[in-house]
């Protein structure tokens, strides 16, 4: 039975993280600031449901106060650490971009310094498919060059693997990096598109769609990205020994570090993700064509084959599987 911390354990992700893990019968400290950057009540709503497993306790700290997260190192011994926590959103960060300093980059150099100290078995944190900001070539591939960010969250997240790979070549920490694609289903964060979709053809107000709907994603149901965190967790990053410095692998290093995409593998036309959420509410929508938005790009794809050699699972959850099961809880929240 490993003892866990899980940051952002409040947050869409980590809470289902947080659930599978405890599931299994894991010890499993989860660690949220509950932020106002959506409802709060939402993610206490989801420690609560927490709240019932006996190897559940949750501590509310910012990830970039420095004396409270080495406080929370003094007083548990972690097996391993899930970092899911961060500043979220590529167009909140054009507005307020202090926010993902503090949390993407302080917080995250917190999150090092505590695993380093008490030699933590692994740690497991979340990139993002946004650092393949203005690559071209589809689907991403982990071998890819990720140097040209569109974003600051984007930059920040890019950051993050940077940074866990020194800390990897320094210290020996074993370190593996998710590039997450575009995660949807129950609990989900309202500033997501589709949460804001459901609510608006519900209310039978218009939905903005942005690039005039030629947008592409690869949509990845929550449970899919839950179990793949959970199995990469489970295998710790170790070094590959065919690394070589004169043709460098971007996803490996002769250091314990790894870096995984986990998307569902297949890239859907906005226009038919609307489609098929219509026909689960019951409702269609008025679609309200927009321009493209600033740190966006018009399609996502990922390379999951070395997720997939290295756990042995693929995201495989159609759309129209996990939709219906994303309208049957938001009805279930919210009310009918």
């Amino acid at each position: 039975m490993s003892h866990t911390l899980v940051t952002g354990a409040a947050g869409f992700i980590g809470y289902h993280v947080a659930r599978a893990l405890l599931e299994r019968g894991d010890r499993v400290v989860g660690l949220d600031n509950l932020n106002d950057y959506y409802d709060p009540e939402l993610k206490k709503a989801r420690v609560a449901e927490l709240a019932p497993f006996e190897e559940w306790a949750f501590e509310r700290i910012d990830l970039a106060d420095r004396e409270a997260m080495e406080s929370l190192f003094g007083r548990y011994e972690f097996d391993r650490v899930i970092h899911l926590a961060a500043q979220a959103g590529v167009r909140y960060s054009i507005e307020n971009p202090h926010a993902y300093v503090d949390s993407n980059l302080v917080g995250f150099v917190n999150i090092l310094e505590g695993c380093r100290r008490q030699e933590v078995e692994h740690l497991t944190y979340a990139s993002t498919s946004s650092v393949y900001g203005a690559n071209e070539v589809l689907p991403y591939s982990v071998r890819h060059n990720v140097d040209h960010p569109v974003s600051l969250y984007a930059a920040t997240k890019k950051a993050n693997e940077l940074m866990a790979h020194s800390y990897s070549h320094l210290y020996g920490l074993n370190t593996t990096g998710l590039r997450f694609f575009t995660v949807y289903g129950p609990w989900g964060r309202p500033d997501m598109a589709y949460f804001k979709f459901t609510e608006a053809i519900l209310a039978g107000r218009p939905i903005d769609v942005y690039n005039n709907g030629l947008m592409r994603r690869d949509f990845t149901y929550v449970d899919d990205i839950a179990e793949g965190v959970v199995r990469v967790s489970d295998r710790v990053a170790q070094p590959d020994p065919d690394w070589s410095g004169k043709a460098p692998d971007p996803a490996t290093s002769y250091a314990p570090f790894r870096v995984y995409n986990i998307g569902n593998n297949e890239s859907v036309e906005l226009l038919r993700f609307i489609e098929v959420l219509e026909d689960v509410l019951g409702k269609k929508a008025e679609l309200n064509m927009m321009p493209m938005q600033a740190g966006d790009v018009p399609a996502t794809a990922a390379d999951i084959d070395s997720l997939a050699e290295a756990t042995g699972f693929r995201p495989s959850t159609p759309i129209e599987e996990g939709l219906a099961r994303w309208v049957e809880w938001y009805r279930g929240y919210y009310g009918p």
